[in-house]
């Protein structure tokens, strides 16, 4: 039978060893991870930037809102991604998929709550690309006639003929309008 001395020390002799043991496994995970995240934040930043540029040369500059829009989106996935792996490199595969899944299903929630929101910004891009919807052009939607004064990526603005302005959603107005005659 040991004494109560022995017991301790061969207790602090065998954490003192699994400890050993435990930091043997996780440094070069951690290293690992340092590299990679690395890696990975030069990488997204360098795809943002090409990202970014080939937008800018597509969308003109009174559109500059729709390439930030789809520079955001593709970094948040590109993140989202990264913080994935990191997990995988650390050991935590199992979180990292349950952690995907879920962002699925709630991604799959918050789209269906949004989906006016984002049809309305789809409608917006249409119509911010469209050369014939344009601030300044005369048009008839569904429920009125007027001026198109501002063109936003979720509503248009009209002015009508009586001074008042009028904010449609841009999926109503996209659905059908008719450009006057000059």
């Amino acid at each position: 039978m040991q004494t109560p001395v022995e017991y301790l020390s061969d207790l602090a002799i065998e954490t003192v060893n699994e400890l050993a043991a435990a930091l043997r496994t996780a440094i070069p995970r951690l290293v690992m991870a340092v590299i990679f995240v690395s890696i990975a934040y030069v990488l997204i930043k360098i795809i943002l930037l090409v990202l970014r540029r080939f937008f800018r040369g597509i969308y003109p500059e009174e559109q500059d809102l729709i390439a930030q829009l789809w520079v955001t989106v593709v970094g948040v996935f590109l993140w989202f991604g990264a913080g994935l792996v990191l997990l995988k490199i650390l050991g935590m595969g199992d979180v990292a998929a349950s952690l995907g899944t879920a962002t699925g299903f709630i991604a799959l929630g918050v789209s269906y709550a949004l989906s006016e929101m984002i049809e309305d910004a789809v409608a917006g891009v249409y119509l911010l690309r469209d050369p014939d919807f344009n601030p300044g052009d005369r048009v008839t939607t569904q429920s009125m006639t007027g001026t198109v004064s501002a063109i936003e990526l979720r509503k248009s603005r009209f002015e009508l003929d009586e001074g008042d302005t009028v904010v449609l959603a841009n999926r109503e107005v996209e659905k059908r309008w008719t450009r006057e005659a000059e």
